[in-house]
């Protein structure tokens, strides 16, 4: 005797089993990866592996005066009377001699570096620290400008948006270089190297 309850069970798992199969193939050829920082609301953008970048804040400001003055003299005579006995044949003689030094110089240097550029992390520190580099170069009209920047970043002072001051940077070397026409026409020729290298 047919029983319709149990084909209807039967029938039901079988759907159902269907639909779980079709499921479980569509999410296995999902566009979308459940892997990385997507995976989870609390996780953020900010650099904490080798090979990931983050943006630095560079605004550097720095001066430095310095006066110095110089100065000494120097002064000797020297008087002999004529001899008497058997050295009558001495005449009397005077000598002197007289030296000065006097030397001023002032140095005032001032210096503003305002830039804002993207650095790669090279190495990760066993105590979490980063250690990054970065160069930008920028060329208009001939004229070549070049920023290179390097030093240690902890973790903690990176922001959210993945960004950090020079100013937290560890042993921080930011260079600057020039490369041009204009740049060239700041140095000094090589006469004026030559001569001041001499006096």
């Amino acid at each position: 005797m047919f029983n319709l309850t149990k084909f209807s069970t039967c029938l039901l798992l079988g759907f159902l089993c269907l639909v779980l199969s079709i499921t479980s193939s569509v999410s296995a050829m999902s566009l979308w990866s459940d892997t990385g920082a997507s995976s989870s609301l609390y996780s953020d953008y900010r650099a904490r592996a080798v090979g990931d970048t983050l943006t630095i804040i560079i605004s550097e400001s720095s001066s430095a005066n310095r006066v110095g003055n110089a100065a000494n003299s120097k002064s000797t005579s020297l008087n002999m009377n004529a001899g008497t006995g058997i050295f009558h044949g001495i005449a009397s003689a005077t000598a002197g001699n007289s030296d000065s030094f006097q030397a001023k110089g002032s140095i005032a240097n001032t210096n503003n570096v305002t830039a804002r550029m993207t650095a790669q992390v090279l190495e990760v520190k066993p105590n979490g620290d980063l250690i990054i580099s970065g160069t930008q170069s920028i060329k208009q009209n001939g004229e070549e400008q070049k920023i290179t920047i390097s030093g240690i970043v902890r973790q903690a002072d990176i922001t959210a948006d993945n960004t950090i001051l020079s100013s937290y940077i560890g042993n921080a070397q930011i260079k600057i270089d020039g490369n041009g026409p204009i740049a060239r026409k700041q140095r000094q020729g090589i006469v004026s190297q030559l001569l001041n290298f001499l006096f």
